[in-house]
């Protein structure tokens, strides 16, 4: 009668698990559907990172302004297309390839961090016990993702920044909401006017204004390419405005962005 009890309750448990996810789905589908018309406001990773500038400064710098995809800046359309995601228009938010070259690569980094692990736990064998809990033990590995911009764009809307599997499922979910629910143009207008450039800087126009002092449907061809090349790492590059690696690969992406397609 025990084994009977706990087999109901666990099977219980996972239809409740079931149903919650289901739910949990349907609510994300919602929502999504509601952007094919309605413009969000903010993005989880942007409360994020408000809550993170105001506790961690005392003081919230935060510039972001909305605009319709047609006043943003053709060239830089194409330029984020051409640096982030080249096959954008064609792909149905995954790039399969891409992502099975980064299931390899965290494979490998996975199975190096185990060794790392290893030989860590055997030196601390060897150390007197004083010593050995001065023994560094490796990081855990980043999971890589191959995020296409639908990807990019799940993430930054709806999930935090961190990377594990699990986020890493729900985000390849996500992506496929976007895709079924709302048009490439949609996707890419919504990308474009919540990514991160900077700190406290969100979306096309706040990095045009946040640069080069200009609305984003006026940026150049190269202002384009520089922005597009800062999105992997925005505040990095915020704080390296003169750095050749930006300059010589904003030109690379700037002879790219012809053969960029467009929405």
């Amino acid at each position: 009668m025990k084994t009977a009890s706990r087999w109901s309750e666990l099977v219980r448990w996972v239809i409740l698990v079931i149903v919650a996810f289901v739910a949990l789905q349907l609510y994300f589908a919602g929502r999504i559907a509601l952007m094919a018309w309605v413009d969000p406001q903010s993005s989880s990773f942007e409360r994020s990172e408000a809550w993170r500038l105001a506790t961690e400064t005392s003081s919230l710098r935060w510039r972001q302004q909305w605009v319709p995809y047609a006043q943003l800046s053709g060239p830089l359309k194409q330029a984020v297309i051409a640096s982030e995601d080249g096959s954008f228009v064609n792909h149905d938010g995954v790039e399969w390839e891409a992502m099975e070259k980064a299931w390899q690569k965290n494979a490998k980094a996975e199975e190096k961090a185990q060794v790392q692990v290893k030989k860590a736990a055997e030196k601390a064998a060897q150390k007197p016990a004083a010593t050995a809990t001065a023994i560094k033990v490796p990081k855990p590995p980043k999971i890589v993702g191959g995020s296409t911009i639908t990807q990019q764009l799940a993430k930054n809307l709806f999930l935090s920044g961190e990377r594990t599997l699990l986020r890493k499922g729900q985000e390849f979910v996500l992506t496929l909401l976007l895709e079924t629910l709302l048009d490439k143009r949609r996707i890419l207008e919504l990308y474009l006017n919540h990514v991160e450039w900077g700190e406290g800087v969100f979306g096309a126009e706040a990095a045009a204004q946040h640069y080069y002092r200009k609305s984003a449907v006026q940026l150049s061809a190269y202002e384009a390419a520089r922005l597009a090349v800062m999105l992997p790492r925005p505040r990095y590059f915020e704080k390296l405005p003169n750095s050749t690696y930006l300059s010589n690969r904003a030109q690379t992406i700037a002879a790219r962005m012809r053969d960029a397609e467009l929405p």
